[in-house]
């Protein structure tokens, strides 16, 4: 921090503290009468007291100052900053309510862009407390019902949606807490168990802890049967297949990377579009066979294979004009693969370059299957007449992968999220959806069923879903099983929300927290 910086906040502070201890309990409005104007801090309205000027926040622009400062935790250094940003940036309440404190927490904004601007002068642990002001009320003799102002029903509903933004980052915080018990606890008893725990599981350095990680996902692809099980996928398979062939014009002498290639079947397919070279990438030791692959077919002098992580490794080419990828897995986002096409697309793709694909949506559907939920979930509560319910929690803490029955879905189908692979950040996968449910069918809800849609958006567009309406795949749908049925009636709309966070200890993992019906479970894909 500059020493003119720190040299404004000390004024800043002067001028709050006052001359003696004696000014600190005044009235609010003795507080504020050392100011002649106060200029709203988003039109040109002036206040003759900081009373006024709050108050015109909230009636003229519906910003409440002191639930954005209570909502953000804002100490005395990052209101300074808020306030100088508002000014300099001239930005509308609007815009300042989807911003976060990141935007405002740069140094620059330290300095004043107004000379002696009213609103640096007070502390704002007193503009919690002044303006806080207890809620009149007028209670109804005759049936004891309370009656409101407009004024204070409005501050009451601004109350609740801060206490909630509040709870909702509790919320989070507890779910990561329990999480990382859940973790120690397996750690602790696999001590027990075995005696010692393998040297790669220890709780040492995050970086050491990706390394086996990316070695472990590495090593599954080097196995034939997920191989096979993906390359007999005919949905999957015939749709890049036909995303190629049917657009092969568009990639007619370009430069083509793909990224994971496996056997090398999607760079065979490119390599039949007419393009001038192939650059085909995987980690895992799938990529020798991939080279006899190849030779076999005689397109050695297209494709050129390379083993490694793609960051780790030289190209030999500056740019690519298109890249491929098989990145989906199980709920769209687990394995952590999207990590690497966004890495590539930002270092390699040329400027109007093509992703195939290049679009992806998230849907999830309500399933009533009452057999499957006693067959997997109840079926612990009895086992010969034995209780293990301790098991039952383990089924219900990862989600199962399984083809749905279509006739058991018994809600509407809701997209919670859609993806453009031209634009996503990494931290794509970490989002909050709202989503409402319309019952189709009277019964019980048994599950929460996630699946994907892809999308090539090219001259000869090519769509595939992995949906229960659909064809199966070889990702067939993520089912989340509630820990309890609830009893739903034709035409209920049932209101939920899912979060999504990447995994903690597991980059390539994920942790699903779905709420509906007052009710909360947390999932994990790892």
């Amino acid at each position: 921090m500059t020493d003119q910086a720190i040299s404004s906040k000390d004024n800043y502070e002067c001028e709050m503290d006052g001359t003696s201890d004696d000014d600190s309990g005044d009235d609010w409005e003795e507080m504020t009468e050392d100011f002649e104007s106060i200029s709203c801090l988003f039109c040109n309205e002036v206040a003759n007291n900081f009373s006024m000027a709050l108050e015109h926040l909230i009636a003229s622009h519906r910003f409440d100052l002191k639930n954005f400062i209570i909502k953000h935790s804002l100490d005395t250094y990052s209101y300074i900053k808020l306030i100088n940003f508002i000014r300099h940036k001239n930005v509308l309440p609007d815009q300042l309510n989807a911003l976060n404190i990141k935007t405002w927490e740069s140094e620059e904004y330290l300095r004043p862009v107004i000379e002696d601007d009213p609103w640096l002068m007070f502390d704002i642990e007193d503009l919690e407390e002044k303006t806080t002001k207890p809620i009149a009320y007028t209670v109804n003799s005759e049936n004891g019902c309370v009656t409101l102002s407009e004024a204070h029903f409005a501050e009451l509903q601004r109350t609740i949606q801060t206490l909630r933004a509040q709870l909702e980052q509790r919320e989070s915080a507890c779910l990561l807490a329990i999480q990382q018990i859940d973790e120690m606890a397996e750690k602790a008893q696999k001590l027990i168990l075995d005696g010692d725990l393998d040297e790669n599981n220890t709780l040492s350095s995050s970086g050491n802890s990706n390394c086996n990680v990316d070695k472990g996902y590495f090593n599954i692809y080097s196995h034939f049967a997920i191989h096979h099980e993906m390359l007999t996928d005919k949905v999957r398979t015939e749709s890049y297949r036909d995303a190629f062939l049917t657009n092969a014009n568009r990639f007619s002498n370009c430069v083509v990377l793909d990224v994971g290639c496996g056997t090398g079947i999607l760079s065979m397919f490119a390599a039949k579009t007419g393009c001038r070279k192939v650059i085909s990438v995987d980690q895992s030791n799938v990529i020798y066979h991939a080279i006899d692959i190849v030779r076999e077919n005689n397109l050695s002098d297209i494709i050129t294979l390379k083993k490694g992580r793609l960051e780790d490794i030289n190209l030999d080419e500056d740019k690519v004009d298109a890249i491929v990828s098989e990145w989906m897995g199980y709920f769209l986002l687990f394995e952590g693969m999207l990590d690497t096409v966004i890495y590539a697309r930002d270092n390699y793709l040329t400027p109007g370059g093509i992703l195939l694909p290049n679009r992806c949506t998230l849907s999830i559907v309500g399933s009533g299957d009452t057999r499957r939920y006693v067959e997997l979930i109840d079926y612990w509560s009895n086992v010969y007449g034995f209780k293990m319910s301790c098991m039952k929690a383990e089924v219900l803490r990862e989600p199962s992968i399984e083809i749905c029955n279509a006739d058991e879905l018994i809600t509407s189908t809701v997209e919670i999220q859609a993806f453009d692979l031209y634009k996503v950040t990494k931290d794509c996968v970490n989002f909050s959806s709202p989503f409402e449910f319309k019952v189709k069918k009277t019964g019980s809800l048994t599950a929460i069923v996630g699946y994907f849609d892809i999308f090539f958006d090219l001259d000869n567009p090519i769509y595939f879903s992995t949906g229960p309406y659909s064809p199966p795949t070889h990702w067939k749908q993520t089912v989340f099983s509630l820990n309890e049925p609830i009893s739903i009636t034709e035409g209920e709309i049932l209101r939920g929300k899912l979060v999504c966070r990447r995994h903690v200890r597991d980059i390539r993992g994920l942790m699903i927290t779905i709420h509906i019906k007052n009710t909360s479970q947390v999932y994990y894909l790892e």
